[in-house]
């Protein structure tokens, strides 16, 4: 800004520091623009400027400018200079002057608009950096020489790791902010010089020496405030710490505000490798594996502490600080961080705006508030900065002169201190609007407050009914107007609840979680048609989530949460189970929108590949935890959208069976990958023949059908193609293929099948592969098919009429369903068949057909979805020699219509079994879900209706060869 153009209160003053500093000059640039600007906003470059104007000229360019300044051209300056100096006290003067001339560079282009606050927070941060690993590396090469250089026992060199903390760490250094540091060491032992040292005596001497280079006052002044009171047991801890003791100091001692400060630290000197080391060691106390809502109550607790400081301090104009300052915009995106940060590692970044782009991208904030908060911190920062260069002093208010404010109006770019101040305020309030959005308290603590709410004297009633101060005739009585239709049991649940081992046995804040939670819950089953059902449901998930108080935060913290929470369990008792089982599931109440809309295949694989990607595969134990975790969430999101009226039958069972088969895609994947690690990939034949054998997994029953239910067990075969010698894999460890191929099924089957803390992915089950279970677990390709030509029995083909390839190798699934097709459509001796289909329907009639004439087992009974599924199978096997499309689906739906427009059945009769079919389906969806199996007592009249139907067409199919013995009531 030239200054003519600046406002007449402060334009003489502006020339005035100009022509002061050309006077100092012998040989002054011919321009100089802007100079007047930044003498008038910043009186620390101004008296820098004027002790050492050479650091001015220096740096401009031919035109009068500052320009940009490399990492390299930095480091190199530094680097050069260091190696001239002798002592420490040359150190000291070496420092300081890069700082002065690099400061006086970074304000130079701020202050005249030509840097944006992307470029001065890495100037500045690059610069802290660079001063201490310099300084580091100086002072440790001078005790190295004295002392000998630190080993372990094994005697691996060892170096001081210096972790920078808070702004520092997340590279967002304001002007003249103080450095907080870490200083920590691999592992202990001494050095190795003719006068050694215990390696903690050396690195506590290196970081004396190094805070002292950095924070000495001398007539250069310091080159930063050194605060290292975040450390380990704070002011009273050892300056420096091996890892495994910090490591134990965090497990044991560690405190949530430590939490929020390590989200940012960040190796800035010393080995990096060893400072990834110790990060990865803290990253279970940073980040929880569990998503931890007791940050919110927390981090507003921290909030309130810092509010009733800046009163008492009177920062009713801190920006940082105050209401709607740059501290709120920080808690919003840390809150967010500890919360999910275990879980979703993109959130494990140490830069505010970074994180607060993710939270709109995973739309846990809206876009609109992102955009409102990244507006204002710019601003604020901007305003921070600007205020600090005045003077070069670590402040963060609003100045009381009226010139100083003038002149930071100006330099933010406004003509007037009043303009600035509207713009100002306008931000803060922004600001301090989505802070309170985000962390304001869903319930409020004082009497007086829940009195004035929708329901207040409701709560609180139902408070002191939860905390035992309600006399039991009162308790009664207010249970009863909540509609409890047994007010006593009800009443005697919550009191065991209260008084049971596990409330007795909770910490003082888990015992406050629970107290705020309970009145909410019973408040909330109060407006569901039955309370007196849910009840016990929800007393049962709060007794297992109580121990993890984060859960009961969850509920708090969240009332839409605890709303589909008391929803859910109304509906399902098996979707109230796998709550209580898994509490994990607790955080997709949260989002209606995911919870009721299931992602289909495609989603479903994009969501696995994202969960699978937040830490290595190499780590077993966590790849199965996250794929059971995931199977749970998916399953949970089709169960509640199934249970609300969301998604018909049929996608139910699209939307189960998509699932599994993502699950299976993965886990072989993962299996095919650890084999080939071990042995290399199986290979077949030679010259011109050899060729990379395949594997493929084979779908049946309800899988290969597309007809997954709720907990149902995947039915596989395992094929492979390797039919040309030599057939063995390319090492480190060469195998036979059909080794190798064992070994992939095993490990697949025991990915799935295996029971971990988090449960296990499916039970499966391997019995139809050709000879069953004395056979091979895996079979080429070449054998299953010689064993359906030659040996396999009339049921064996029925199971096949189902199958289908559903993982592995596409290529080998085309050749399976050749194979298959040729199998079914071969001619068929159809009294044969149907004598062999009705006498295996009469052994699974007579093992499993229900005994009583009033219950009606929707699939094994007579006229249920086992009679269904034979008629089709039949109607397959007997005509697609003639009709070869009855062999495209390998699901009973689907297969009707084609049987219907071929003409082996009438259309109608097609569309009568397929409702039959989907009809019986749906019941037996709703009883899983309910918590009860496949019978029904005392069937509904449309239901009995239905089944008179099936037994008709079965009947009229099989004539005289049909399963009399099997009338209901006669199957013993």
């Amino acid at each position: 800004m030239a200054i003519d153009s600046l406002p007449a209160a402060v334009r003489d003053r502006a020339r005035e520091l100009q022509d002061d500093f050309l006077g100092l000059l012998s040989d002054p640039p011919e321009t100089m623009p802007g100079a007047g600007m930044v003498f008038l906003c910043s009186d620390y470059v101004t008296q820098i400027a004027g002790r050492h104007p050479e650091y001015v000229l220096d740096a401009l360019d031919a035109e009068g400018m500052m320009p940009v300044r490399s990492d390299e051209e930095i480091r190199a300056w530094l680097a050069e200079r260091l190696r001239e100096l002798s002592d420490e006290v040359q150190l000291k003067a070496c420092l300081r002057e890069l700082r002065h001339r690099e400061l006086i560079r970074i304000a130079w282009r701020d202050l005249l608009g030509q840097a944006g606050l992307d470029e001065v927070m890495h100037d500045l941060t690059r610069l802290a950096d660079t001063l201490v690993q310099g300084a580091m590396e100086w002072l440790e090469e001078r005790l190295q020489q004295r002392y000998g250089i630190p080993r372990d026992d094994e005697g691996q060199a060892q170096r001081l790791v210096v972790l920078g903390m808070g702004k520092l760490g997340g590279e967002e250094l304001n002007f003249s902010s103080d450095i907080d540091l870490i200083f920590a060491y691999w592992r202990p032992g001494s050095t190795d010089g003719s006068r050694s040292i215990e390696n903690q005596e050396f690195f506590q001497r290196l970081g004396r020496a190094l805070i002292a280079a950095l924070a000495d006052s001398t007539p250069e002044g310091f080159c930063y405030r050194v605060d290292m009171r975040l450390r380990p047991f704070g002011s009273s801890g050892p300056l420096v710490m091996h890892f495994d003791a910090m490591e134990d100091y965090y497990q044991a001692h560690g405190r949530e505000w430590e939490r929020y400060a390590l989200i940012k630290a960040r190796v800035i000197a010393g080995e990096p490798a060893a400072g990834a080391r110790l990060m990865e060691k803290l990253q279970p106390f940073i980040y929880r594996r569990y998503l931890d809502y007791g940050a919110f109550a927390n981090l507003r607790e921290l909030k309130r502490k810092i509010n009733e400081e800046s009163v008492r301090r009177e920062r009713f104009e801190d920006v940082k600080h105050g209401e709607g300052g740059i501290r709120e915009v920080e808690f919003v995106g840390q809150v967010f961080q500890l919360i999910r940060g275990g879980r979703d590692r993109d959130l494990q970044r140490r830069d505010l705006l970074g994180v607060l782009a993710l939270l709109a991208e995973r739309q846990l904030l809206p876009k609109h508030a992102v955009e409102q908060l990244v507006h204002a911190y710019r601003f604020l920062r901007r305003v921070e900065n600007r205020l600090q260069m005045q003077n070069d002093q670590q402040t963060h208010r609003l100045p009381s002169q009226a010139f100083d404010r003038t002149r930071l109006a100006l330099a933010m770019g406004y003509a007037d201190e009043a303009s600035f101040e509207t713009a100002l305020v306008k931000e803060q309030r922004r600001v301090h609007a989505q802070f309170e959005q985000v962390f304001s308290a869903p319930q409020r603590d004082d009497a007086a407050g829940e009195d004035d709410m929708p329901g207040g004297e409701r709560q609180r009633l139902l408070g002191r009914l939860w905390s035992q101060h309600l006399g039991k005739e009162e308790a009664l009585s207010l249970l009863e107007q909540m509609g409890f239709s047994d007010p006593a049991a009800a009443y005697e649940g919550i009191r065991a609840l209260r008084k049971g081992p596990v409330t007795r046995s909770l910490s003082e804040t888990g015992r406050q979680r629970l107290n705020r939670l309970m009145p909410l819950l019973l408040g909330a089953l109060a407006e569901l048609d039955d309370p007196d059902a849910v009840l016990p449901r929800a007393l049962q998930l709060v007794k297992t989530i109580a121990r993890r108080s984060v859960y009961l935060s969850l509920l708090v913290e969240n009332p839409l949460a605890l709303s589909q929470l008391v929803k859910l369990c109304e509906a399902s008792s098996w979707i109230s189970d796998q709550l209580t089982r898994y509490p994990l599931l607790l955080d997709e109440l949260l989002d209606p929108r995911a919870l009721y809309a299931p992602p289909g295949h495609d989603g479903l694989k994009e969501e696995l590949e994202h969960e699978l990607a937040q830490f290595p595969l190499e780590d077993q134990e966590q790849v199965l935890d996250r794929l059971r975790q995931y199977k749970q969430v998916q399953t949970l999101r089709v169960a509640a959208a199934d249970i609300m009226g969301h998604l018909p039958l049929m996608r139910v069972s699209d939307h189960l069976t998509w699932l599994a088969e993502v699950l299976l895609e993965k886990v072989l994947e993962l299996s095919w990958n650890l084999m080939v690690e071990r042995h290399g990939e199986p290979w077949c034949g030679s010259g011109s023949r050899r060729r990379l054998a395949r594997f493929a997994i084979i779908g049946y029953g309800k899988l290969g059908g597309l007809e997954l239910g709720y907990g149902s067990d995947l039915d596989v075969v395992f094929l492979h193609d390797s039919e040309v010698e030599p057939a063995r894999t390319t090492g480190p460890r060469v195998i036979e293929n059909s080794e190798f191929f064992g070994r992939v099924a095993q490990r697949v089957v025991h990915l799935l099948g295996a029971f971990t803390p988090a449960g296990r992915l499916y039970e499966v089950d391997t019995r139809l592969r050709p000879s069953g279970a004395s056979g091979l677990l895996v079979t080429s390709l070449e054998a299953f098919a010689r064993y359906q030509d030659s040996s396999a029995w009339t049921w064996e083909h029925q199971a096949l009429v189902r199958a289908r390839h559903v993982a592995g190798d596409p290529e080998l699934g085309e050749r399976f369903a050749e194979v298959r097709e040729r199998v079914l459509a071969r001619p068929r001796d159809r009294d044969a068949l149907r004598a062999e289909v009705v006498e295996m329907r009469g052994r699974m009639l007579a093992e499993h057909a229900s005994r009583d004439p009033d219950v009606f087992d929707l699939k094994r009974d007579r006229g249920g979805i086992t009679d269904i599924e034979f008629m089709v199978q039949y109607w397959v096997l007997a005509n697609a020699h003639d009709h070869p499309e009855l062999c495209a689906w390998p699901d009973k739906v689907r297969t009707l219509e084609v049987l219907g427009q071929v003409g082996v059945i009438t259309p109608e009769l097609g569309t009568a079994l397929a409702d039959a079919y989907r009809d019986m389906r749906n019941r037996i969806h709703r009883l899983t879900l309910g918590g009860a199996g496949t019978r029904l007592g005392n069937p509904p009249k449309d239901l009995r209706e239905l089944r008179a139907q099936v037994m008709t067409t079965w009947d009229d199919l099989f004539g005289d060869v049909a399963i009399a013995a099997a009338e209901p009531g006669n199957a013993d």
